[in-house]
């Protein structure tokens, strides 16, 4: 995502949006707080560059979103027929967009619901990770007891809120994978 800015003449990106702290304007847009219109001219409005045009935009931040690597979807299900399973993501207008309309293209799927007992997203609930307002919702709401809870991210920020809370964490980060992760801590046997 950061190249993909830079390539259309955004300076610093770092500046505004990064894996540890992001600008109001990103966070307001994770929590559902401005739409897209909005989001889009922040960007033109910090960049500078006003010519700057929706697609351009929506395809720089969504160059950060990767897919969904092969044999997850199996390994969900798998998962799924041991534990209850819950989807917490960061996201935005944009990049549900683009979630959605990929996993339609390629799997024929409509949405995540095959994979997870719910799924929350945090432009539709108001609230972001890390914020720990976010991590209690989702427990009270299905009834987890925070010490027989994994999560799983790929921010430390985010871990140590859950971890605060009483929940096993694990990072994942490249190169590991969710599959190996899942094997080596022993949350499913081969």
């Amino acid at each position: 995502m950061e190249s993909a800015f830079s390539e259309l003449g955004i300076k610093n990106v770092r500046d505004y949006y990064g894996h540890r702290a992001q600008t109001k304007l990103f966070d307001d847009f994770e929590q559902g707080k401005i739409p897209a219109k909005a989001f889009r001219d922040g960007i033109r409005e910090i960049s500078g560059i006003y010519s700057l045009t929706d697609t351009q935009i929506d395809a720089a931040w969504n160059a950060m979103l990767i897919g969904v690597m092969d044999g997850n979807h199996e390994l969900l299900l798998d998962l799924k027929n041991e534990y209850r399973l819950f989807l917490l993501s960061n996201n935005n207008e944009i990049h549900y967009g683009w979630i959605m309309d990929y996993l339609k293209n390629n799997f024929d799927l409509d949405d995540n619901t095959a994979f997870f007992e719910k799924d929350y997203y945090s432009h539709l609930m108001g609230m972001r990770k890390p914020n720990i307002e976010i991590f209690q919702f989702v427990l009270k709401e299905n009834g987890l007891v925070p010490d027989e809870t994994v999560f799983i991210d790929d921010s430390p920020q985010h871990l140590k809120t859950a971890s605060e809370l009483g929940l096993k964490t694990y990072l994942l980060t490249k190169p590991d994978t969710l599959y190996d992760l899942i094997y080596r801590e022993g949350l499913l046997k081969n």
